[in-house]
């Protein structure tokens, strides 16, 4: 009542209520420090604001702590960790690392710290930033994934611990040799021709990841997404040998093919388990690719566990553009609309019996076991080379433009596969009334070769000169295009006798 009266008593002060009932405290406070800058005394700043200013900045800080401690409890439950609260510090918990958490007095998050098994505390500087932010997304997103890595099932879980620990520095040693560029640009040669990617992090505080393939950006796209892999562990049936020390000397040596070689006599022990790539996203592969994998790794991947459709059906799923762009016509060929600049449009036919055959039909992976850190850039290098091919397919359905009316479309091409690193882009030329096959080649991780099929006579220089605009764009409709119109340009045997 007598706050009430004292209102009523004091007009200015009802007004200022009405016109900032509806606002926040973190508005409040803001026109309260913008008003006391304005003070008409500054060396004597009006007391009664200052006590109304404190109070509304403990009332923020306990809100915000609150906010804090109880977004952390929810995140740790959601990971499946422990919370656990002290008189100085919050945690969250898991078997082989843990988090503290320390609040100010004045409820602002102070420090961050991470511990992993049988080491001590060390602060974290993005986790601290994170939660002062309060971005709860990010820091539950990347505690998942650190908590993934952690994660080791089993009986033998500091002994695995241990392993990962050696695989880890054996990784850094191999990011740090150089191989001979194939790229202008630093970070996609790191991406693509590193021996092992670019390694993310190899602090306590962030999960070891690795980029392994990127497509080069040609100006025409604003970013491209790279695909990325988590080192785990997981269980097998079976017991591999894993390293209990490092597996190269320092640095290490590479044979012939450019790939490491680990040493024969490094203490392991004979665990029901493997390390683990986690494919981030899960890549479209085919079933040669993943035969080549095992042959790598040692380690089979249950063919039970797979399940295979048309590759490109997988990549549809990948796809961010490709939802209205496409239909299947009796479940036996996909089509793709794709429109191209200046009013352009394209339709590609995919045929889901021929993807389906031995070789070329596809499963998702979601990861690659392996045992050892020299087996990994082989794999990465595999990896990579199934990477090119799905960009090479995607194109022909995943356009930045919008989708238009599919009814008339300029020109038809079927693609087919060849073999498991090729296929064919079949078209008929209507100016010209002939047929050709474009062959696309995947040689190996970096390479990509062209031939043109129908011509009347060879010419060599159209294979160099699609070959190079296919290198640069990674793009079947834009290649396809230029073809076209190449095709057009070139005359026909009887134009060439004429006198």
């Amino acid at each position: 009542m007598e706050k009430t009266a004292f209102v009523k008593d004091n007009p200015r002060l009802g007004d200022l209520h009405l016109k900032f009932a509806g606002r926040s405290w973190s508005d409040t406070l803001y026109f309260v420090r913008r008003y006391m800058e304005k003070s008409r005394d500054k060396t004597q700043p009006c007391e009664p604001i200052v006590r109304v200013m404190e109070k509304l900045q403990g009332e923020l800080s306990a809100s915000s702590m609150n906010t804090t401690k109880s977004q952390l409890e929810v995140i740790a439950k959601q990971q499946g960790m422990g919370f656990h609260i002290t008189e100085t510090a919050y945690y969250l918990t898991a078997d082989l690392f843990y988090l503290e958490v320390f609040f100010q007095p004045c409820g602002r998050v102070e420090e961050v710290k991470v511990a992993t098994h049988g080491k001590s505390p060390s602060p974290s500087e993005s986790f601290l930033q994170l939660l002062r932010s309060e971005n709860f997304a990010d820091f539950s997103e990347i505690l998942g994934r650190l908590f993934a890595q952690y994660s080791i099932p089993g009986n033998n879980k500091v002994k695995l611990l241990a392993s990962l620990q050696y695989l880890m520095k054996d990784l850094q040693q191999l990011a740090n040799i150089q191989r001979n560029p194939k790229y202008s640009d630093s970070q996609i040669e790191m991406i693509n021709n590193g021996l092992v990617g670019f390694l993310m992090s190899e602090r306590e505080d962030f999960p070891l990841t690795i980029k392994f393939y990127m497509p080069p950006n040609d100006g025409t796209k604003t970013s491209n997404p790279a695909q990325a892999a988590q080192i785990t562990v997981g269980t097998c049936n079976t017991t591999h040998k894993l390293q209990m020390a490092s597996m190269f000397p320092n640095p290490p040596q590479l044979d012939p093919l450019g790939y490491p070689t680990g040493l024969d006599d490094v203490p392991h022990e004979l665990l029901p388990a493997c390390f683990l790539l986690t494919l981030q996203p899960p890549l479209p592969m085919m079933s040669s690719f993943v035969k080549k994998l095992n042959d790598i790794t040692d380690v089979l991947i249950p063919d039970a566990d797979l399940q295979w459709a048309p590759l490109p059906k997988l990549l549809i799923r990948g796809s961010q553009c490709a939802g209205s762009n496409w239909e299947s016509l009796d479940g036996k060929e996909t089509i793709f609309t794709v429109p191209l600049p200046g009013g352009m449009k394209h339709t590609y036919v995919f045929s889901d019996g021929l993807w389906s055959g031995p070789g070329h039909r596809g499963t998702m992976m979601d990861s690659v076991p392996f045992t050892s850190p020299a087996k990994v850039p082989s794999i990465l290098d595999l990896l990579r080379q199934q990477c090119l091919l799905n960009t090479l397919l995607q194109s022909c359905f995943a356009s930045p433009c919008p989708t238009a009316d599919s009814s008339y479309c300029d020109q038809h091409f079927e693609v087919l596969p060849e073999s498991e690193s090729s296929f064919t882009v079949t078209f008929h030329h209507p100016n010209t009334d002939s047929f050709y096959v474009l062959m696309v080649n995947t040689c190996n991780t970096h390479d990509i070769t062209c031939k043109l099929f129908g011509l009347e006579t060879c010419d060599t220089s159209i294979d160099e000169y699609i070959t190079t605009l296919m290198k640069s764009c990674l793009s079947v409709p834009s290649t396809m295009r230029e073809l076209c119109s190449k095709i057009e340009k070139i005359p026909s045997e009887n134009e060439r006798l004429q006198p």
